[in-house]
């Protein structure tokens, strides 16, 4: 049996929503983009929404278009896109520890490392679940801070009914391995008008107009650069399958849950495993499906031993940001952070997506069962 680590979720209409837009010849940022955005905007529950190419451009932009190049606390555990947005906007990355339980940000520990150049903190929502935002936003607004949301994996998740990615600056991804998916693609979500006005112009060369409303104009050719900015834009194809993407999200989603309930209760029968807390707060919608093993059992091999028996095991996020390469030789270290370290060596990734059959998720608890025990040997 062969079961990835995900799959991606598309059917007659991403085909025919990309039929319509290669017979409109508007392929460029356009219509679509706009249709996205107003259907994103809403399902968050925000004004506005923008799209760009990836939410690592989201990432920076929310960054620079907030004059933002002193500290901002990050966890290092995440990938290297949340913290690689913050060093490459002109900031400076001070690393916090996280939960335990949860994998996300540990509130506790953010503001002994708030400095006099500390400007904002970055939550990573992990893995579809959010972090707990009432005491981030309580620190933030003491210390003047701006918060920014990294929701890449969290696309539908909630916090206290809330979706992520509404309580600051919001920034999503749409990489095939997510929960929706445009390919490649990323959005920014905002209620600050001025912010959204900015992000757009920096996005698209700096120019405050797009493309699609100089159409209108009578002087279409006229394009003044107000910053000096990128070409983080996304195109309408991409666009158009998002627009079809986010019209099954919430059904995506719950079978997410249901195949995580499943696997969680098969999974809870084994002692050496701990399985995915789910705060009473949260709607997690687990974009990824992660264990703890025990320290008296190999990570490194039960993955191995998973994927050699086809189930498409990996491991989010070994090793941590701070101890890879670049950021060990920048010196980008600041506390010691036991947690993320311990997390990163014993957390395992299995297979989750919606078209996942019983029979799969018993293969997998099997397996997962079977081979710990001969690792115990």
């Amino acid at each position: 049996m062969k079961i990835p680590l995900c799959k991606i979720y598309t059917d007659n209409n991403e085909i025919r929503a990309i039929k319509e837009v290669l017979k409109s010849g508007w392929l460029a940022h356009g219509p679509k983009n706009k249709e996205f955005e107003k259907m994103f905007a809403e399902y968050i529950g925000v004004k506005h929404a923008i799209t760009m190419n990836s939410c690592t451009s989201a990432l920076q932009l929310a960054i620079e278009a907030q004059n933002i190049t002193g500290e901002i606390i990050v966890p290092s555990f995440t990938f290297v896109a949340s913290v690689n947005a913050i060093v490459v906007a002109g900031a400076r990355p001070v690393f916090v520890d996280i939960k335990n339980d949860t994998c996300n940000i540990d509130a506790s520990k953010i503001e002994k490392s708030i400095s006099n150049n500390t400007q904002a903190v970055m939550v990573v929502h992990y893995g579809g679940q959010s972090c707990d935002m009432d005491p981030v936003l309580n620190i933030a607004r003491k210390h003047k801070l701006i918060v920014i949301e990294d929701s890449a994996e969290t696309i539908g998740g909630e916090y206290k009914g809330k979706k992520t990615g509404s309580f600051a600056t919001g920034c999503f991804s749409f990489f095939p391995t997510k929960n929706i998916t445009t390919g490649e693609g990323g959005i920014l979500t905002t209620n600050d008008d001025k912010l959204a006005e900015k992000v757009s112009a920096l996005m698209s060369h700096g120019i405050l107009s797009t493309t699609l409303k100089r159409e209108k104009q009578k002087k279409t050719w006229l394009r003044a650069a107000t910053y000096a900015g990128y070409n983080y834009r996304m195109s309408d194809i991409l666009a158009a399958i998002g627009v079809e993407q986010l019209k099954r999200i919430d059904r995506l989603n719950n079978r997410r849950r249901k195949h995580a309930a499943y696997l969680t209760k098969k999974l809870g029968e084994i002692p050496e495993i701990q399985t995915p807390v789910e705060k009473k707060f949260n709607k997690h919608v687990y974009q990824i499906y992660t264990v703890k093993v025990g320290e008296n059992i190999n990570r490194d091999q039960l993955v191995i031993r998973l994927r050699k028996a086809g189930i498409g095991a990996s491991v989010h996020f070994d090793p941590p940001v701070h101890l890879q390469p670049f950021y060990k030789k920048a010196g980008y270290t600041g506390e010691k952070l036991p947690i993320t370290e311990k997390m990163a060596k014993t957390i395992i990734s299995l297979p989750m997506y919606p078209q996942l059959k019983i029979r799969e998720l018993d293969y997998i608890a099997d397996r997962v069962q079977r081979i710990i025990k001969e690792l115990k040997k």
